[in-house]
């Protein structure tokens, strides 16, 4: 079994903001396989069911954003998981939007929400799908842009995002991070380096 996390923040004031766009994945995900991520279970709603042949719980915590470890963890030990079944779907602030990252391994990169999974978990070693939300031009107030709900006119945009998004964590789970990583892990127009 393969436990997938979206990170994200509860509430209907959080919805379709750039910050939760882990909880957007994980529901099309769910909208794809016929799982219905409803279960309250140690602070997070899961739901049950199979993703390319494989057993997963997909998972949104119910906690706030900064606290997603504590959740996390409580899921591994009930499904009797090691982080090496764990996956973590985010937005990342640093990567220009629609841009996808994954990694097996790595620090926080900033991002409280993952921060707080590898304290929680005692290790970096955890597989995640990094989801870029910068607008590509320089932001005064990088949280404030994370909580503002998308414009009516990003919401296609946004809907092709979450469908490459869910599209790479089926790639994982078929052919392996490693292949996955050479498919969707691409450089933005103008990077010459491939950042960490």
């Amino acid at each position: 079994m393969h436990l997938i996390v979206g990170l994200g923040n509860p509430g209907p004031e959080y919805e379709r903001t750039p910050h939760n766009l882990g909880f957007l994945t994980v529901d099309r995900l769910a909208a794809d396989a016929g799982i219905q991520v409803t279960r309250p279970e140690c602070r997070s709603l899961v739901g049950l069911g199979s993703l390319e042949g494989h057993q997963v719980a997909l998972a949104k915590p119910l906690s706030y954003m900064n606290l997603s470890g504590g959740p996390i963890k409580a899921l591994l030990e009930k499904y009797t998981l090691t982080p090496a079944q764990l996956m973590i779907i985010y937005d990342d602030f640093h990567l220009p939007f629609a841009t996808i990252r994954i990694r097996q391994r790595g620090s926080a990169g900033g991002h409280h929400g993952m921060e707080s999974v590898i304290r929680a978990l005692g290790s970096p070693e955890i597989l995640r799908v990094r989801l870029g939300v910068s607008p590509g031009h320089q932001v005064e107030d990088g949280a404030e842009l994370v909580l503002r709900p998308f414009r009516r006119s990003q919401l296609k945009e946004l809907d092709d995002f979450t469908g490459l998004a869910a599209g790479a964590v089926r790639s994982i789970l078929a052919e392996g991070a490693a292949q996955a990583m050479t498919r969707f892990n691409r450089r933005a127009p103008g990077q010459t380096t491939e950042e960490q």
